[in-house]
């Protein structure tokens, strides 16, 4: 079953962030997921949350196609980037 993850970014370092951009899709791409839809303005639809300076949200074949994409020791450099971006939290549906 299709799943989604919602990646949530607070950008300390927008350098780090533009490196990212040029390699997530390629490494997205080895485990089937694709990006549906980024943002670098989300807002509160409702209640209190805080807003992210950026968010995605991610599409995988299943839940253990996301969670490889994770735990992929090839994609540790590139997910390291996506950390030194500043804050990155990453939630599955």
């Amino acid at each position: 079953m299709t799943t989604h993850a919602v990646v949530l970014l607070k950008v300390s370092n927008p350098e780090t962030l533009a490196l990212y951009r040029e390699k997530a899709a390629e490494a997205l791409a080895r485990h089937g997921g694709s990006v549906v839809q980024a943002s670098p303005e989300p807002s509160v639809l409702e209640g209190t949350a805080p807003t992210p300076d950026m968010m995605a949200l991610l599409q995988f074949p299943d839940r253990a196609a996301a969670q490889a994409w994770k735990a992929d020791p090839d994609l540790q450099d590139i997910h390291a980037l996506r950390m030194g971006i500043g804050a990155s939290d990453i939630l599955l549906l």
